[in-house]
């Protein structure tokens, strides 16, 4: 069984708490910079066992009574279609999502603000998608003289400039779906206009990493940094809080470079010396205190620098990433003394591969393995055939483990394989006749309704969710949408599946 190393309702309960208490502080109103996913957070539950990926959310479920949201999202992260790469959907996709997912938790939809906006048409396209369903949307343009030009910025040329977003609760919370997204500039253009109509309000920031009150070179932090290699975000000590306190804090370097200046327009806007000492002042963040087993969470977040190694790898391989990324992920995983061996699936996965070649089994002169750590610590296989790729013979062989069916019974019924070939063949123009991730659980599915076998195995998908597995190929999108739909950690090395491009392009 899997260790446990945070107390997810210990953490809820403190972080609720703290930010009501930051909120009571305020005469007025709190606009609260919310980092980092609200829904689906597996980063943090990959490195925090224990965490629920969902807890954002059943904390504004908490704070629903006394608090709204506002939604910001780059215009240029939709012009250019920026991907989630957990889902592997676009920031706008992701941000309606969002706001589905905000109904069906029972919380009111949010404004939305289109930051950094310029008439980009995809800019356009969201927002009357969004206007068309009854939601309010607004654009900010670019804050004329960020960050050096204080009097432009706090100016009707500039925070002015921007559209008054119009909120009734005492709690602001701010999201967007991914960094960069315009959340503090959205924070700091609000404080204007509030206090421009005499309003006393303040501005605070929640985020989860790095966590503030654990070691600078905790693995947990050193986590963070290799999730944002591409951006080049790193940890460092706080040196405001240090001066001002005499103790150490964590904080990351954007952070503590942008807090001169904000601290300059928050005096600026309100009139008066700025609240905050520190920029870890300005965050309420009680993760740390949500840790009950540090060898547990150390151990996961080695685990997890190495994902993000392998990830920018394979996104070098596909053009998506520079070197730099990738030697930089590197340089992070052997500081927490880490090498891909530590994935105890890399090896079997590469034996697997090599069986299939030795016996000549696989498909079309390519030889791919696989293998999954079940979470009572056993170790599966699979590799590619003529029949099926490799992620599809990995995900047979685990439900059958599980359900103790017999390696050689078959699962799929011979006509509804046949019948999915065969349309491959004839009508897709797919270029490979074997079944990836997403035909294979469609066929099993299928041949569950006839077949008692099957369905003991189809039981058992739920049982995959959080098991490690690694690929000694980048997946094609039917094994990748299977694997992410079967809330699986995978990781994969930076080679194609097939002789050309196309598969894992398609």
């Amino acid at each position: 069984m899997r260790k446990i190393g945070f107390d997810n309702e210990k953490y809820l309960t403190e972080q609720s708490e703290a930010i009501r208490e930051r909120v009571k502080k305020k005469a007025g109103k709190l606009y609260l910079e919310f980092g980092g996913k609200i829904l689906f957070d597996y980063h943090a539950a990959r490195v925090l066992p224990g965490f629920d990926p969902n807890v954002k959310m059943r904390l504004l479920q908490r704070l629903a009574d006394e608090a709204e949201i506002i939604l910001c999202i780059y215009a240029g992260d939709i012009e250019r279609r920026k991907v989630r790469a957990d889902f592997g959907i676009t920031y706008d996709v992701d941000a309606m999502k969002l706001i589905d997912d905000l109904k069906e938790w029972g919380l009111a939809a949010p404004a939305v603000v289109i930051t950094r906006y310029d008439n980009q048409p995809a800019a356009n396209i969201f927002k009357n998608k969004l206007e068309r369903q009854g939601l309010r949307v607004f654009t900010h343009r670019y804050t004329k003289g960020y960050p050096t030009d204080v009097d432009l910025i706090v100016s009707d040329e500039g925070y002015g400039a921007n559209t008054y977003i119009e909120t009734r609760k005492r709690l602001v919370i701010v999201t967007g779906p991914g960094p960069g997204s315009g959340k503090l500039a959205t924070c700091l253009s609000q404080l204007y206009h509030e206090h421009r109509r005499g309003r006393e309000v303040g501005y605070s920031k929640f985020e989860t990493f790095p966590i503030w009150n654990i070691p600078l070179k905790h693995p947990v932090n050193i986590a963070y940094e290799a999730a944002t290699a591409d951006i080049r975000d790193f940890n460092m000590i706080d040196p405001f809080h240090q001066e001002a306190y005499g103790e150490s804090a964590v904080n990351y370097n954007r952070d503590v470079e942008v807090f001169p200046v904000l601290r300059r327009i928050l005096k600026r806007i309100t009139g008066t010396e700025a609240e905050y000492r520190s920029p870890t002042d300005m965050g309420v963040n009680r993760a740390g205190f949500g840790i009950v087993d540090d060898a547990t969470v150390r151990e996961a977040a080695k685990q997890e620098i190495v994902r993000r190694y392998f990830r920018y790898s394979c996104e070098y391989a596909l053009g998506l990433v520079d070197a730099e990324t990738v030697e930089r992920a590197e340089l992070i995983m052997k500081e927490v003394n880490a090498t891909p061996e530590n994935r105890l699936v890399l090896l079997p996965a590469r034996r697997a591969a090599k069986e299939a070649k030795a016996a000549g089994k696989g498909h079309n002169g390519i030889y791919c393995g696989a293998a999954l750590e079940l979470k009572d610590g056993r170790i599966v296989t699979g590799k590619n055939s003529p029949l099926l790729h490799a992620a599809s013979s990995l995900i047979l062989n685990a439900v059958k483990t599980l359900a103790g069916i017999p390696d050689p019974i078959p699962l799929l019924s011979p006509i509804v394989v046949e019948s999915i070939t065969r349309f491959k063949k004839d009508l897709s123009d797919s270029g490979g006749m074997s079944l990836d991730l997403d035909e294979a659980l469609i066929s099993l599915a299928i041949s569950a309704a006839s077949n008692p076998t099957a369905q003991a195995c189809l039981d058992k998908l739920k049982d995959l969710r959080g098991c490690e597995v690694h690929i000694t190929h980048m997946p094609t999108p039917g094994d990748e949408a299977g694997l992410r739909r079967l809330g699986m950690n995978l990781t994969s090395e930076p080679r194609y599946s097939t002789k050309g491009f196309i598969e894992v392009a398609r």
